[in-house]
């Protein structure tokens, strides 16, 4: 067996039995053997070169199949049977190829002369010249047929001895082995490039990962919907059991009616749009709903050749990973419907103000007229050009067969009741007040990810006590009252009810944009029942302590002198705590925070939810009568802990957050906490955090509801007072009157808390008179609160279990004696009690009457 290596190196391995049992020879007399031995080479060269690209391809694409994820048994045995057969074809070739040169050989072996010829006979050789005619063609098939019948050597013949008496013009080698090796370096070109292109390509896989911005959706405790949220795409997905069958339907008869019977893309359609282009350069047509799915979420828009072939093997390879129904679903869900409506049921939502579930047969019709050309049959700017396309498409569905022509022509003359355009939002101060809250808690591209989010908000309420707000403020225009804001919650759970932050949102020259619910602002004497909370709670103060209500300078290092004034301008005497804080007057305020010290107050104060206090250096002791700002929500949380017996309870305006898919994320349905039976002990719930004992909660929530110690300065029927209920509530004006509140709340299992503030957004002042707990604010609580009240029965406040009532003298915080002109009942702690009683005679009351100076 001779085996030369330079046929070897052009690919000839599969002929060299070609050869077997061929005598070795001189090489004059092999170069003819040796030059058929080179032509065959060359063939198998070429044939092998030929699959290379092939088979890199076929590697490829069962590589990316792997990679997405999907792939299935099935497929997998298709592409081993693929790459199988074509190994075998490859095989096959070259076989007969072989089988030719045999064949071709053998058809030459009987006519040979015995003596070898010169080479110049050969030339003149009639057979050699003019090989005879043939019965049937020389075809591969009949090589194949005959070339089991020939055998090498030839019984009569050798190669050898063949060779030795036939001359064949040699071929140049230098000129095959270019030939070979140019067309091997060109088809690894074209195995590279359809590498790269095929790498290039997205993977279908991502389909199912919706990259897809979905509209995130708020909604009232009522299911009111306030808001919904997008970028550029206004889309909600909407699986297609959910859908009528008819709107499915309606897409298919005219954007693809082969869709149930093509593999991705349709032949005819390519080549329909391919003819129609053939003298233009726009591309157009030809597209599945698997294609265009394809674009919409994996390509990019642009109408070129390349783009379309990407969009053909993509759709192929897409109908290979997912069922019909699912790639129809996706596509429902993706498709433009026109602006920025992206999908059926936003579409249905947009157009008809209804989800598509309960859309009617024209209207799915109208609906699905629409993806071909959103813009020019608009509903809003074209209704004419909408419905005749939807008649095409009702008459498509009865050539398909989806309807009878009667069911058509009902559908055509159905009258379309097009919702108007519009954009609104309901309780705009709260929806973005849950949009800052969702994109704290989720990130900054949560409102993309199509939440859908119940809130705690009451629109009924909200509405009401918003139209309360707007009427309290136009009624105190003579008071220069430009703005307010309302707050509604739950002490009990934390929850918000209502928000308004302004009785304008849309009011750009007046910032009413601005939501004061949670802006910072002076809190006038609304924080003082914190500082007394503080001084009760270290022992510090009871409410029958005595303080001093008279002029005093309070000298603090580094500061000058302070000489605070109360709000009448006047000075009261000795007075007790409970009267001090029931009545607001600032200078028994500024004692008590002396006592307790900024410091302390301050983390106090934080401690209750109080989160705008920073620098403690920033601060004296004005911050009791309001010299630090605050928030209302803050102060709303604040509040909680005197209503929930010390516990304090963050707001919290969410009930339930799902994503698009229905997975719930947070859920709030249950009341945070549930009260303890042991009002001392016992665990907490979660989520809320122990700050006051429930006897500091008691003593503040009783002073602020007791109608008696806030008489001297509110006087008797002030808006402060809500007949046939229990409600603690707490003012609070500026000096400078740029800022009035008032904040109460209610008791029992289901209470309330409603906070008002009044002002002006440019901090312009209000009128000096504006009286404080009867006009501004308190004007605007009442009406609210009786309305948070009506028909609820009157819940007293809950007394812990170590406080006790004693019967004191009010003047001297003693027991009481038989002169003493003010008995009254007051709490203690056991075994703080008084322990003597008073001994007031005539001349000692005289005493303390001359003691209450009043001056201007």
């Amino acid at each position: 067996m001779i085996i030369d290596n330079s046929a070897q190196s052009l690919g000839s391995m599969p002929l060299l039995f070609l050869y077997e049992g061929m005598p070795k020879r001189k090489n004059h007399v092999s170069k003819s053997a040796l030059t058929l031995k080179k032509i065959f080479g060359a063939i198998a060269s070429f044939l092998i070169a030929l699959g290379t690209p092939l088979l890199v391809v076929l590697k490829l694409l069962f590589s990316l199949t792997i990679e997405a994820g999907a792939i299935s048994l099935n497929i997998l045995a298709a592409y081993f049977n693929l790459i199988l057969h074509f190994l075998l074809t490859i095989n096959t070739l070259l076989l007969k190829a072989t089988a030719s040169g045999r064949s071709l050989l053998a058809h030459f072996i009987p006519r040979l002369p015995k003596k070898p010829l010169l080479r110049r006979q050969a030339k003149r050789h009639p057979l050699l010249a003019a090989p005879p005619p043939q019965k049937k063609p020389l075809t591969l098939p009949n090589l194949a047929r005959i070339t089991p019948r020939l055998s090498l050597p030839h019984p009569s013949i050798s190669l050898a001895s063949l060779a030795s008496r036939v001359s064949f013009p040699a071929p140049r080698p230098q000129f095959l082995l270019t030939i070979s090796l140019c067309f091997f370096l060109l088809t690894t070109f074209a195995s590279l490039q359809a590498y790269l292109f095929l790498t290039s390509l997205p993977n279908p896989h991502l389909l199912t990962q919706n990259t897809s911005p979905v509209t995130t959706k708020i909604y009232d405790r009522h299911g009111t919907l306030l808001y919904q949220f997008y970028k550029d795409q206004n889309r909600t997905p909407i699986a297609l059991t959910n859908l009528p069958p008819y709107v499915s339907q309606s897409v298919i008869a005219i954007e693809d009616k082969n869709f149930y019977h093509h593999p991705g893309f349709d032949s005819e359609a390519i080549a329909r749009a391919a003819l129609a282009n053939s003298s233009g350069t726009a591309v157009q047509g030809g597209s599945t709903i698997t294609q265009q799915l394809i674009k919409l979420k994996l390509l990019t828009p642009e109408k070129t050749v390349i783009r379309k072939i990407k969009e053909v093997i993509l759709a192929f390879w897409a109908e290979r990973l997912y069922t019909k129904n699912q790639i129809l679903e996706m596509y429902l869900n993706e498709v433009p419907f026109g602006g920025q409506t992206y999908g059926i049921e936003a579409a249905a939502e947009t157009y008809f103000k209804k989800p598509a579930r309960n859309l009617t047969l024209a209207e799915a019709a109208l609906l699905a007229a629409l993806p071909k050309a959103p813009t020019t049959l608009s509903p809003f700017g074209s209704l004419d050009k909408a419905k005749e396309r939807q008649s095409s498409v009702l008459n498509a569905m009865v050539s398909q067969n989806y309807l009878t022509a009667p069911e058509a022509a009902q559908a055509k003359s159905e009258p379309l009741k097009i919702a108007p355009l519009e954009t609104e939002i309901k309780a705009p101060h709260f929806v973005m007040f849950v949009k800052g809250y969702l994109q704290k808690k989720y990130g900054p591209d949560v409102l993309d990810h199509g939440l859908q989010v119940i809130t705690t908000l009451d629109y009924p309420l909200y509405e009401s006590a918003t139209a309360l707000l707007k009427k309290g403020v136009t009624a105190q225009k003579y008071l220069h009252v430009g703005n307010g804001a309302a707050l509604i919650t739950n002490p009990k759970t934390g929850e918000i009810l209502t928000m308004t932050g302004s009785i304008d949102y849309f009011d750009s020259p007046s910032d009413g944009q601005v939501n004061l619910t949670t802006a910072e602002r002076s809190p006038g004497s609304s924080i003082k029942p914190l500082n007394y909370a503080l001084a009760f709670e270290r022992g510090l103060l009871n409410p029958s302590s005595p303080i001093d209500d008279i002029p005093t300078a309070f000298r603090v290092p580094g500061q000058p002198v302070y000489l605070p004034q109360n709000y009448d301008g006047r000075f009261h005497g000795r007075i007790p705590a409970r009267v001090a804080l029931g009545s607001s007057y600032n200078i028994p305020a500024v004692k008590t925070l002396e006592k307790n010290g900024v410091i302390n107050f301050l983390q106090f104060a934080t401690n209750l939810g109080i989160t705008s206090f920073s620098d403690p250096d920033r601060y004296g002791l004005s911050l009791t009568l309001g010299g630090g700002e605050v928030k209302m929500t803050d102060l709303a949380t604040a509040y909680s802990s005197f209503a929930n017996q010390g516990e304090k309870v963050d707001l919290n305006p969410i009930i339930q957050i799902k994503n698009y898919k229905g997975n719930i994320l947070e859920s709030n349905t249950s009341n945070q906490f549930t009260r303890r039976s042991d009002s001392e002990g016992g665990p907490l719930a979660t989520g809320n955090s122990r700050v006051l004992s429930p006897r500091t909660a008691f003593l503040v929530s009783d002073i602020l509801a007791d109608d008696r110690a806030r008489t001297p300065a509110f006087g008797p029927r002030s808006n402060l007072n809500i007949p046939g209920h229990t409600v603690s509530v707490k003012t609070g004006t500026t000096e400078t009157k740029r800022d009035n509140w008032t904040i109460g709340y209610s008791f029992g299992p289901d209470p309330r808390l409603a906070a008002v503030w009044v002002g002006n957004n440019d901090n312009t002042p209000m009128s000096p008179y504006l009286e404080s707990g009867n006009t501004g604010a308190a004007a605007i609580w009442n009406p609210i609160m009786a309305l948070l009240l009506k028909d609820q029965p009157n819940s007293p406040i809950p007394k812990p279990s170590n406080l006790t009532e004693v019967k004191i003298c009010a003047l001297t915080n003693t027991l009481p004696c038989e002169n003493c002109p003010n008995i009254t009942t007051e709490y203690f702690t056991p075994g703080t009690e008084p322990k003597v009683a008073c001994h007031l005679i005539k001349d000692d009351l005289e005493k303390f009457r001359s003691a209450r100076i009043n001056r201007p």
